[in-house]
């Protein structure tokens, strides 16, 4: 009593193709077929713009700072 035999499944799908008949069900089909492959296609494009590295960007350093511009070495403050 508690589980659905094969008869109750047999009504249920009866019931459902009379409510949305056999056209509407294949084209929701369709449409899911669809979304499914679209999916799919956006996942490819992301991974192809995943393998494709950034460019290093590099800092040049000077060989000797200036010795000008600090002036307060050795003094300590208080």
């Amino acid at each position: 009593m508690g589980s659905l035999s094969i008869w109750h499944w047999i009504v249920v799908i009866a019931v459902v193709l009379l409510l949305f008949g056999r056209g509407k069900i294949s084209d929701l089909m369709g449409d899911v077929a669809q979304g499914i492959k679209a999916f799919k296609k956006c996942m490819q494009d992301d991974e192809k713009t995943a393998e494709k590295p950034d460019p290093v960007k590099t800092i040049d350093h000077n060989a000797a700072p200036s010795t000008a511009a600090r002036s307060d070495v050795g003094s300590k403050a208080v």
